[in-house]
């Protein structure tokens, strides 16, 4: 098995209670995963920022939760990061999204389960995890289902996303599931 990288922070170790809420509910509501919680909460400040992020910008925003919950996958899917793209938003399954949906993410542009303002969105995804060329009809699409505010919102999840996402599997947090001391405190 591969080594973890950096090891999880103990239970005993984390001194603000907030922190330790936070981790406990990740164990139980399964996002974001307790394993990078646990390592994020070695570093207070970071920790709360990606908290800050994921509250603020993944589970409310402007955005449909659900549309970033599938562009979040996509980016999970694309980069081959196991640990997230196994991952499940509870908000989004609570809100009628199913495994189903998440099927075809790689193939958006060719599926039939995808809405245009889903494929533009995921399209816009794929590019930046991609570093692809984008033109007028590119912009255009995008600009057609969603304010600048939105686009904002989802680039700026999408690049979170990406760089969280590539170092949890440097980090071969796939490896290590379900082992981090918090399973046992809810």
């Amino acid at each position: 098995m591969p080594k973890l990288r950096i090891k999880y922070i103990s239970p005993d170790k984390v001194k603000d209670q907030k922190i330790l809420d936070a981790i406990t509910d990740s164990v139980i509501k399964g996002t974001p995963r307790a394993e990078s919680q646990a390592i994020r909460a070695r570093v207070p400040r970071v920790f709360w920022s990606f908290q800050n992020t994921w509250k603020d910008v993944f589970l409310e925003g402007k955005v449909d939760h659900n549309l970033k919950e599938l562009c979040r996958v996509y980016v999970s899917k694309s980069v081959q990061c196991k640990y997230c793209g196994n991952q499940r938003s509870s908000k989004s399954a609570y809100d009628g999204l199913v495994e189903d949906d998440y099927r075809d993410l790689l193939n958006f542009e060719k599926s039939e389960k995808y809405d245009e303002p889903t494929k533009a969105a995921l399209a816009l995804s794929q590019a930046i995890t991609w570093d692809l060329e984008t033109d007028d009809e590119f912009w255009n699409r995008l600009y057609r289902y969603f304010s600048e505010e939105e686009i904002i919102e989802l680039g700026y999840f999408v690049g979170f996303t990406m760089g969280q996402q590539r170092f949890n599997r440097l980090l071969n947090l796939h490896e290590h599931l379900g082992k981090t001391g918090f399973e046992n405190m809810n």
